[in-house]
């Protein structure tokens, strides 16, 4: 069954008076965000080697395969390896100010492992980077967003191993390098927090019977989070220019009642995400985790350089994704639904997606606001949108006001933590501003773009790009400064 534009929202929120407040900033930058891993395909070609990614045709939800297999949709994507400028010459058209991406490192170090980095992998994204600039869009460059080269996993043991850092060095040393100039805006690990729950698309972690999971997981976070740091270092020492952003999957985990026991497992599931955040953006491990490791018996060997290495290196931003609030109850009986990973109780006062995910606008001011309080940095959205079957005419246009609604909605709420609750925030970029294969399922019939791409959860299309409503609906919010919802 379709979902319908009606049930977006369960209510009409206030998002409170105008009254004198500052305007939406001036220098905001609107924009979209994608992933290498998603829309380049191109995955054996010009010296790519394999990622984490090429082995799992079914998304997050599904197992690994010994080697890439064609039904993985990943593999070819949807050609943006090939087709970027067209790509970018639209997003251009809507008005973008900003375009998020990410590295493919193994398009770079094919292994991971190697002296020197691969040219061809360097050629194209100075290319798509000068592209961007063409059109006088701020690239937006993820370092590592779930694609570690598979050798690494296979070799080192994934983010268990400290020479990680070390390979992560060697990467990001040359990404700043060589794109002095070109990029300004970086943001070190995508979804740093999933690694708990997506630990092999996160740290390329895959367990052995009777495994400490919880240990190699917390082991894997410390050496991502060091050397989170110490790409801080090497950017501010390469161009101090260059503007630095941690990344969590976030939204405000309510209680279910306002029984005590319920408000402190709600505390509890924000700890668990906030811990990252925690360490890169105060450069220090917080009281609570430390009790925690305590409690597990986790011991991280965490050196004097480690703590060094942290406390002087925080981020300049915080970045985030938010597709929809979560709930929890201290009662394990409650009936609970989908969510981005995030299995959570059913909140009754909100509708929910195809999909299952439950459609929070208000709870984006929220989270805004938490952690805004929390860390006093600047903040991004770097994800957030509405997964949905569209629907094309024999055009391939796409009457999407579902999506329309959604997003504004969200950026209602986002304006009104800006202009009413002061929150500094410096960008917004759509997820999947063009239809793109699903990480969740690795299916294209989930879309989320302003565009419609011609291909199916088979393959077959001809990759035709053509804009939705929602392009020219998005375009206008652009154009008007968000004043035109």
């Amino acid at each position: 069954m379709r979902w319908r534009t009606d049930i977006i929202l369960a209510r009409d929120y206030d998002f409170g008076e105008r009254g004198d407040v500052d305007m939406f900033p001036e220098h905001f930058l609107w924009g979209g965000a994608v992933s290498a891993n998603q829309c380049e395909g191109a995955f054996d070609e010009e010296g790519k080697g394999i990622s984490i990614q090429d082995v799992l045709p079914k998304g997050l939800k599904g197992g690994m395969t010994e080697e890439p297999v064609k039904e993985n949709l990943k593999l070819k994507g949807i050609d943006f390896y090939h087709r970027y400028k067209e790509d970018l010459k639209m997003m251009a058209e809507m008005g973008f100010k900003v375009f998020r991406t990410s590295i493919a490192w193994s398009r770079i170090f094919p292994r991971g492992d190697e002296e020197k980095p691969n040219q061809k992998g360097i050629e194209f994204y100075h290319n798509l980077f000068a592209e961007c600039r063409k059109y006088g869009i701020e690239p937006l460059v993820t370092l590592s967003h779930y694609e570690t080269p598979l050798y690494l996993a296979e070799k080192y043991d994934g983010w268990r191993s400290r020479k990680m850092i070390d390979f992560y060095k060697k990467l990001v040393t040359v990404l700043f390098t060589r794109y002095k100039g070109l990029v300004k805006y970086w943001l070190t690990f995508n979804e740093i927090n999933m690694i708990l729950h997506l630990p092999f698309m996160g740290a390329g972690l895959v367990f052995e019977e009777g495994e400490n999971e919880t240990l190699s997981k917390y082991l894997a976070a410390h050496h991502e989070l060091i050397a989170s740091a110490e790409a801080t270092r090497i950017a501010h020492e390469i161009d101090p220019e260059n503007k630095i952003g941690c990344m969590l999957a976030a939204g405000m985990t309510y209680p279910y009642t306002c029984s005590p026991e319920d408000v402190w497992k709600s505390m509890q599931k924000d700890r668990e995400n906030y811990f990252f955040i925690d360490v890169q953006a105060r450069g220090e491990y917080p009281a609570y985790a430390k009790k925690f490791f305590e409690r597990e018996k986790i011991e991280l060997d965490i050196t004097e350089k480690d703590r060094n290495v942290l406390r002087e290196n925080t981020v300049d931003f915080i970045s985030f994704s938010y597709y929809s609030s979560r709930c929890t109850s201290a009662d394990n009986t409650i009936e609970k639904t989908d969510g981005n990973v995030f299995a959570t109780v059913k909140n009754p006062y909100l509708k929910a997606s195809e999909w299952g995910w439950q459609i929070d606008p208000l709870g984006l001011r929220c989270t805004l606001n938490a952690l805004y309080d929390r860390y006093q940095k600047p903040l991004f959205i770097v994800e957030n949108g509405l997964g949905s079957s569209d629907e094309p005419d024999e055009n391939g246009y796409v009457e999407d006001d579902y999506r329309i609604e959604y997003l504004r909605e969200h950026i209602k709420a986002m304006k009104a933590a800006v202009e009413e609750d002061g929150v500094e925030l410096l960008g917004y970029t759509s997820w999947g501003c063009i239809d793109l294969v699903s990480a969740s399922t690795g299916e294209m019939k989930k879309r989320y773009g302003f565009i419609y791409v011609d291909k199916d959860d088979e393959g077959n299309g001809t990759l035709k790009r053509t804009p939705k409503k929602s392009f020219y609906w998005y375009k206008k919010v652009i154009e008007s400064k968000g004043e035109i919802l």
